[in-house]
């Protein structure tokens, strides 16, 4: 959908809360990795849980061989995301959310974006329905939302069915590229108010949104963005 109203720029950080504000959205979707805090925590948690033993040897050798193969073109975005989470077929639920919590407190280098932490409070605040949606593995997502009071139900990232608290390797969801609206029509049947991410895996979310914010935008969503006439904004410290 092209937006009306929203502008391609970079505001201020005052300008961007206002316009976003102001536009009184009931519903709005938040990419994470790279839109909420700096640095992707799924990429990052997958090497750190290889490096603490977290799955054995052989699952880890097989998937870092896999991770090369995915950087150099062979693995698709969607395979990827999803053997990032069924690669933990038969570990506890329990586990993996300690694991996520030790990595997101102690290892995690990403940096919270302060003034997309006070746009998603000011928005909670005005009963503005808010969803998390996210490629990364949901452990992670579940850690990190905690930052921003974002609910558990209201968080879609790659998730897998469990038996009995353990994770099978049967895959629920992959919300990235057309996965992200797909993911947000199955589940939240409503209009996307407002699309918040930084990837052109965020791209086809933006569009069905009414108003579209390619926040801290790597290249190609800037330039998508500026074609679009979606909202340009980097966080304070991002050198935009």
């Amino acid at each position: 959908m092209e937006t009306s109203g929203a502008r391609a720029l970079n505001p201020t950080k005052q300008e961007f809360l206002e316009t976003v504000l102001r536009m009184e959205p009931q519903v709005a979707a938040f990419d994470c990795d790279g839109t909420l805090w700096s640095g992707d925590a799924g990429e990052r948690f997958f090497d750190w849980e290889i490096k603490q033993g977290v799955v054995p040897d052989e699952v880890a050798q097989a998937m870092r061989a896999r991770y090369v193969e995915y950087k150099a073109g062979r693995v698709s975005e969607d395979d990827m995301c999803g053997e990032m989470v069924t690669m933990h077929k038969g570990i506890t639920e329990a586990a993996m959310m300690k694991a996520a919590a030790d990595f997101m407190t102690h290892a995690f280098p990403g940096k919270i974006f302060a003034e997309m932490q006070e746009l998603v409070s000011r928005l909670r605040e005005n009963s503005c329905e808010i969803w998390a949606v996210s490629s990364s593995n949901e452990w992670v997502i579940r850690t990190g939302m905690k930052a921003f009071g974002i609910a558990e139900d209201r968080i879609l990232a790659t998730k897998v069915e469990l038996e009995n608290g353990v994770i099978t390797d049967r895959l629920v969801r992959i919300p990235s590229g057309p996965g992200k609206p797909k993911a947000l029509r199955e589940v939240v049947r409503k209009e996307i108010d407002a699309a918040f991410g930084n990837s052109r895996w965020d791209a086809d979310m933006l569009a069905i949104a009414k108003y579209g914010f390619a926040v801290n935008p790597n290249p190609d969503l800037e330039a998508a963005a500026r074609q679009r006439g979606w909202t340009i904004y980097f966080p304070d410290g991002t050198g935009g």
